[in-house]
């Protein structure tokens, strides 16, 4: 059996000519198993956001692949979606496309007993991302500490 990692690199490989031919972006690929179901999540978009129906071309481009390749054993349920407005930052383009942006990082392990901070957001040079606080102050944090960052969402 293939394991989370493996499996999203060949879902990985199997889906960006899909992409590429309808000009998306891959911003994630996710197998995971959650309760009894395992799911494979494709987070998808392009300018101007992603619709209902381009995520069903995706899904079903991608369907017809996945059972021609047939390298997953167990069930699983296949969505495709958007990142949503509170999109993670995962790539190192991802950092410079949204460079100015809010962003909130939570850490793997507490910082001056805080693990989650907002700023806007730098960029990230050699595995550091800055992020400017409050009252223009820059923070930095190791990539490798980070859990997570999003852009942030303000009402």
């Amino acid at each position: 059996m293939i394991k989370g990692n493996q499996t999203e690199k060949k879902v990985t490989e199997l889906l960006l000519p899909i992409l590429e031919k309808e000009n998306f972006e891959l911003v994630d690929v996710e197998f995971v198993k959650e309760g009894p179901n395992w799911y494979l999540r494709i987070y998808v978009d392009k300018e101007g956001g992603i619709s209902i129906d381009d995520c069903e071309t995706v899904s079903r481009a991608l369907d017809k692949k996945m059972d021609d390749a047939s390298f997953i054993e167990q069930a699983y349920i296949l969505e495709v979606s958007s990142p949503g407005i509170d999109r993670p930052l995962k790539k190192p383009e991802d950092f410079v496309k949204y460079a100015g942006e809010v962003v909130d990082v939570k850490l793997y392990k507490a910082r001056d007993r805080e693990k989650e901070f907002q700023g806007i957001l730098k960029g990230l040079v050699d595995g550091v991302i800055t992020l400017l606080d409050e009252d223009g102050k820059e923070m930095n944090f190791e990539q490798k500490e980070v859990a997570s960052i999003r852009l942030a969402v303000i009402f």
